[in-house]
């Protein structure tokens, strides 16, 4: 049941091409990393092990293919047990009398889990992109952070001008703020994700929130009371 090989996210050139004087002859309080997964699966596990990691994503509705769900169906698949029940948000519905699967994509958090189980029968959405995230590291001092999400979706597309400015404005801001041996999650923690992403020009948005209803109070910049 192992799907192909993704296309979410194809491997490129990118930072061989761009940054490879940086990454090998670095000028930064310490290293630093970028990974990639071509897809959710995280079969590098980016999210765990680099500080800027980029998962490729898609936008959209889940393509189903009705013909290919009555056929894993009547192949013997239990598709309540092995992919409904399964779902970590409940978003998908089968009904067995007339075997078809739906899905509620607004609930989708694409965990690819009913992907993997019936490749032949579901695809990621039509418009193909990455997810970005920074923070993640093994452990030296504060231990293992996993990455969290600064950007969503972003279009992946070449030359890539748009990732390639957001890394340049991290690696500015984490040199110009960093103390040595200072790893970029380390750094956000330290002077909080609202001060990265002023620092980023970036919005905020529900999927930055580490711990939800941790805090119920927002907090103004002086500049912003009028």
């Amino acid at each position: 049941r192992r799907p192909p090989r993704s296309t979410l996210f194809p491997y490129t050139t990118l930072f061989r091409s761009e940054f490879q004087e940086q990454l090998h002859r670095p000028m930064f309080p310490y290293k630093s990393k970028i990974k990639i997964s071509g897809c959710p699966n995280d079969c590098v596990a980016a999210v765990a092990r680099s500080d800027i990691s980029v998962v490729g994503t898609w936008r959209g509705d889940i393509q189903i293919d009705a013909e290919a769900v009555k056929q894993y169906a009547d192949e013997g698949l239990d598709i309540d047990a092995e992919v409904i029940d399964l779902c970590p948000t409940g978003c998908m519905r089968f009904e067995a009398a007339t075997k078809t699967l739906n899905i509620d994509n607004g609930e989708c958090n694409r965990c690819m889990h009913c992907i993997n189980i019936m490749p032949k029968a579901l695809r990621p959405g039509p418009e193909r992109g990455a997810t970005i995230l920074v923070g993640g590291k093994a452990p030296i001092v504060h231990g293992a952070m996993l990455s969290w999400v600064i950007v969503p979706f972003m279009k992946m597309e070449p030359p890539y001008t748009e990732f390639k400015e957001l890394v340049e404005k991290i690696w500015e801001w984490w040199d110009e703020n960093g103390k040595m041996r200072e790893r970029l999650g380390e750094l956000i923690n330290r002077l909080g994700m609202r001060a990265f992403l002023k620092a980023m020009g970036l919005p905020p948005a529900p999927q930055m929130i580490k711990v939800p209803r941790a805090n119920p109070y927002y907090f103004w910049d002086p500049e912003e009371v009028k």
